[in-house]
Order: structure tokens, then C-alpha cells, then sequence
């Protein structure tokens, strides 16, 4: 099964997806932590210790910002569930190190290889997975439209992605507040 939860930041999303893991690590699975962010600053590298404190330290990390769906692909199995904490900052790095960014910046239909390569690939390897897999993203649509254009450009595209995987998800949550609001399954 799939499961897209999203929420905005300090929604309880991550939170919830280790919550669920642990139902699945009761069950016999064993759990592979796929981390998409990287320590670019002081601020967020508190952030990911923050994080890799709180979870089980037996749990499998495997860090990866950029080539998700390759990473999903060798970790999947019938007994695992992956967690992919976050999809919004693994998107964020595909348009930072893809260079996408100038072209959000000036307006223009994002045309960037790596962009367009890796965003396809994960949306057409996630329905053939095995396994449990978990993504948890950003729903960063429901707030104050930005006021610089690369903002609004990344909230489209995050928006875009998001409807993409909730396609491709059995279950689809939303995390407010802490608390889960099934929207599917």
C-alpha cells in the first residue's frame, strides 16, 4: 500500500508516518528510512537531528536528495516499509541543483532534464513498488499566496506533484494540528 500524508510544517505529518511504521514494524516489516533533506545550515541540520533522535535507532536511514525513485527501487520489498521524509525538499533540491530555478524565476515552462527526469520516475515506479511506502510532503497550497514569483512557481509545482502522488496513493492523509484526517482510504 501506498500512502501520500501531508500536512504543513509542524502538522504532525513525520510524526505520523513513524507512528504508522511502527504499526507495520509490529507486524513483522522492517522499516528503511529514505531522508531527502540536506544540511545546507546550522537551523536545519537541528532540524535533521532532531528528527534522527526521535526515530527507532535500529531503523534503516538511507539518504538520498535527489534520485528517489532509484532509492525506492532497490529498498522496496514484500517485508519493508519505507518512509520518504519529505517529498517537498527532495523537489526542492530537483530544482536547486537542476538549475529549474531560473527558469521559475523568469516565468518559463520548467524545461530542466533532471527536473523532468526524476519527477517522472518516481511517479512511474511508485504504483509497481512492494511493500508498505509512505511519503509525506508539504501541503503548502492552503496558505498566503507567496509574493515572489519562484514562490508561487514552487508552490505550483509542489502542488502538481502532490495531486500526482495522491493519484498513484491508496490512502491519502492529512495531518492538522497532529491530528490525521483520512481524505482516501
Amino acid at each position: 500500500m501506498r500512502e501520500l500524508i501531508l500536512g504543513g510544517a509542524r502538522s504532525g505529518k513525520s510524526r505520523l508516518a513513524e507512528k504508522r511504521a511502527t504499526v507495520y514494524e509490529a507486524l513483522g516489516l522492517e522499516v528503511v528510512y529514505i531522508a531527502t533533506a540536506e544540511a545546507w545550515d546550522e537551523e536545519m541540520a537541528e532540524r535533521l537531528s532532531h528528527h534522527r533522535h526521535r526515530r527507532p535507532a535500529h531503523w534503516v536511514t538511507v539518504e538520498e536528495p535527489v534520485r528517489l525513485a532509484r532509492v525506492l527501487q532497490t529498498h522496496a520489498a514484500h517485508d519493508r516499509c519505507l518512509i520518504v521524509d519529505c517529498i517537498t525538499l527532495w523537489l526542492s533540491a530537483l530544482v536547486f541543483k537542476g538549475l529549474a530555478v531560473g527558469q521559475m524565476e523568469s516565468g518559463q515552462p520548467i524545461d530542466c532534464e533532471l527536473f523532468a527526469r526524476e519527477r517522472q520516475a518516481l511517479l512511474d515506479v511508485l504504483s509497481g513498488l512492494p511493500g508498505e511506502i509512505i511519503l509525506v510532503s508539504n501541503e503548502i497550497g492552503s496558505g498566503v499566496v507567496p509574493e515572489n514569483r519562484l514562490a508561487r512557481r514552487f508552490a505550483d509545482e509542489q502542488g502538481r506533484l502532490n495531486q500526482d502522488l495522491a493519484a498513484r496513493c491508496e490512502r491519502v492523509t492529512l495531518s492538522v494540528a497532529g491530528i490525521p484526517l483520512s481524505l482516501r482510504g
